[in-house]
């Protein structure tokens, strides 16, 4: 039957997710409405598909059973149904609506925590996004690069680009795909991905969404949480001069810049780990739902 929660013990665990993310999810209402830009944060919720709205929603995951006339709000998704000790998941009906997400996640993650993480790409990614752009194409063209144009052109051709992420590499300059020493294609991404990778870890966020309802909320909030800080360091480790938003660059275009970026880098990767970990415990759990016996209504 797995866990049975009580109408009380449910609405509280709703209630604190809900006030946890709006931490996040209110300043953004507040800029979006009065039509104020961030160049750090707008990429949580623009980039990421996941809209406020759905963030701000609890849902409990598989294998837990909502007691109370409450949970009858739920019903309103199909992918929940009644049992006679409340309602529930229907995990069975989940994973076979969405069991090509389920299988490719499943491949990607576990493929990434197999592999050592590889450190010391510094960035170099956001640079090559604006490398030898003119001041009107750069994309967060209302703020400054800290080195100029020529500047951050220079650190680009001194340095050497080795981007394995798809998603980063795509949005690389004309001038820049010839430099980075791979080339990533959405075919090759379960071959390179690795978690070392910032894009990587904040895309767990993004993996976490994909399987909503089915993931646990709080899982998905500990997924956003970490993007968010691993998305400062991206903007930090960026050319772009951020210091009147409050965010102190890490100039990687110094060796002490670079021995920052590595030691956050590697700290990032451990703290996802264990939710990759989880994320992977779901796919497991949803594609062992595909194969099961449909259980009697």
């Amino acid at each position: 039957m797995g866990v049975v929660l009580s109408e009380a013990e449910w609405t509280a665990r709703r209630d604190a997710h809900a006030e946890r993310v709006r931490r996040w999810t209110g300043p953004h209402h507040e800029r979006k409405a009065a039509g104020r830009k961030h160049p750090v944060l707008d990429f949580l919720f623009s980039y990421y598909s996941h809209r406020p709205s759905r963030l701000e929603r609890w849902h409990p995951g598989p294998g837990v059973v909502l007691e109370g006339d409450a949970a009858q709000a739920y019903l309103k998704w199909p992918v929940y149904r009644r049992t006679a000790d409340g309602v529930t998941l229907d995990v069975e009906a989940f994973a076979r609506e969405r069991a090509n997400t389920i299988a490719f996640t499943g491949r990607l993650l576990v493929a990434t925590a197999g592999r050592a993480p590889r450190l010391g790409c510094f960035g170099l990614h956001e640079w090559a996004m604006v490398y030898r752009q003119r001041p009107e194409q750069v994309r967060h063209n209302a703020w400054p690069l800290r080195l100029g144009g020529d500047g951050t052109d220079r650190v680009v051709e001194s340095q050497r680009v080795q981007c394995g992420h798809f998603d980063a590499f795509r949005f690389f300059t004309p001038d820049a795909r010839p430099r980075n020493t791979l080339q990533p294609t959405r075919e090759t991404q379960v071959d390179l991905e690795q978690p070392g990778c910032l894009h990587a870890n904040m895309d767990l966020f993004k993996w976490a969404y994909k399987l909503d309802p089915a993931t646990p909320s709080e899982l998905v909030a500990d997924c956003f949480e970490l993007a968010a800080r691993v998305r400062e360091l991206d903007m930090r480790a960026s050319p772009y001069d951020l210091a009147d938003l409050g965010y102190e660059p890490v100039r990687i275009e110094t060796a002490e810049g670079r021995a920052e970026y590595v030691r956050q880098q590697g700290a990032f990767a451990e703290d996802a780990a264990p939710l990759r970990a989880r994320l992977i415990g779901l796919t497991r759990v949803l594609a062992h739902a595909t194969t099961a016996p449909v259980a009697a209504r």
